[in-house]
Parts: structure tokens; C-alpha cells; sequence
């Protein structure tokens, strides 16, 4: 059985769990990070020297890094499903991964944390300014979402996995957006995946 640590609230355990669901994989998860703790205790650091979460133990393979753990179990629980057997459609897949990285979530976080995390705690500038960026990056999104029913073409993969856990957050965040149908209609394909259950949690906090 695989072992997960991390708090069933974090977006980067989220994605595991979702992926770890979506796969049929037994696995325990151990509360872990911000009011769990665990995650500076020596046992845990020896595991992911960052200390933070999610931690994955799969026999003597330690994994940390949500998304390099994504594709882990993708790659070798699920090769030519969530892990494309094509190279363009898992480079696509991985491109969209990427992106999560780079763009979206810097583009959101504030307004998430100013807003339902910690609300109060960002200046209403830092949250207009984090608004209007993810708004930017959702009509890249929905542009990209036009003619295809997934990522990386016609089936779900780990890119989907991934990035779909960062748009649940920011389509039940507390802000107006403009609409995005081609997004909307992709998340709404995922939130009705069995899964997704334990990982699109609602609500946000």
C-alpha cells in the first residue's frame, strides 16, 4: 500500500489524492503540514528535507514535488491512460503542468490567500492585481480548451489532473469572472469524475 502525507486542504495533495482516486491505487493518507505538524518533525525531513507536503511512499521510493509525483504514478500505474502513450500528447500534457507552475498559480495565489486563506492579510491592489492575472491566464485556458475535450487531446491525463485542481480552486473563490465556457464545460467534466470526490473539496478554505 502506498503512503500519502499531507492535509486533505492543501492544492498539491489534492492533485495526488485525486490522481492516486482516479487510478484505484489502496493507499493511506497521514494528516500532515500547518495545524497537523509532522511535516519539521527529523522522521519527516529525512523523508522531504523541504518540509513541506504532499510526501509520497511507494515501497522504498520516496517522492515529493506534487507534480513530478503526479507523473510517477501516471507513468507507472497507467501508461497510455492518464500517461499518454504518444510523445506530443504527453509533452502537451506536461507543457499545461508547466504552466500551473509558472503562470497560474503565482497568478491566483494572492487573491486566494487575501481572500480565503487568510482573508484580510492582502492589500485590495495585490488582489485586484492577482484577479486580472488569472482572468488573463483563463482565456488562454479556455482559448486553448476550444476544440478539444481535454489537455492534451480527446482523453484525460495527467496534465488535466494537475492544472483541473488549481481551476477548482479559482472557480469557487469569492471573485466575479468573466466567463470562460470551454474551461468551464472541461471543469465541469472533471468535477463529475468519481475522483474528484476527495480532492475537489468544498468549501475553499
Amino acid at each position: 500500500m502506498l503512503t500519502l502525507w499531507g492535509r486533505a486542504n492543501s492544492i498539491n495533495v489534492q492533485k495526488v489524492v485525486w490522481c492516486l482516486e482516479e487510478l484505484a491505487l489502496p493507499y493511506e493518507r497521514i494528516e500532515a503540514g500547518l495545524a497537523y505538524g509532522i511535516n519539521h518533525t527529523p522522521a519527516y525531513l529525512a523523508m522531504n528535507p523541504n518540509g513541506l507536503v504532499p510526501v509520497l511512499k511507494d515501497g522504498d521510493l520516496v517522492m515529493w514535488e506534487s507534480n513530478a509525483t503526479v507523473r510517477y504514478l501516471a507513468a507507472a500505474y497507467d501508461a497510455g491512460g492518464l500517461w499518454p502513450e504518444d510523445a506530443r500528447q504527453r509533452a502537451l500534457a506536461d507543457r499545461w503542468c508547466d504552466w500551473q507552475l509558472s503562470v497560474f498559480n503565482p497568478a491566483f495565489g494572492p487573491a486566494f490567500h487575501g481572500l480565503v486563506r487568510s482573508p484580510g492579510s492582502r492589500p485590495t491592489a495585490e488582489i485586484a492585481a492577482s484577479h486580472a492575472r488569472t482572468e488573463a491566464a483563463m482565456r488562454i485556458l479556455d482559448e486553448h480548451l476550444a476544440d478539444r475535450a481535454f489537455l492534451a487531446g480527446d482523453r484525460l491525463s495527467f496534465g488535466d489532473v494537475v492544472l483541473g485542481s488549481s481551476v477548482h480552486r479559482w472557480l469557487h473563490m469569492p471573485v466575479e469572472r468573466q466567463p470562460t465556457p470551454h474551461a468551464r464545460r472541461w471543469y465541469d467534466a472533471l468535477a463529475a469524475r468519481p475522483a474528484t470526490e476527495k480532492a475537489f473539496l468544498l468549501p475553499l478554505d
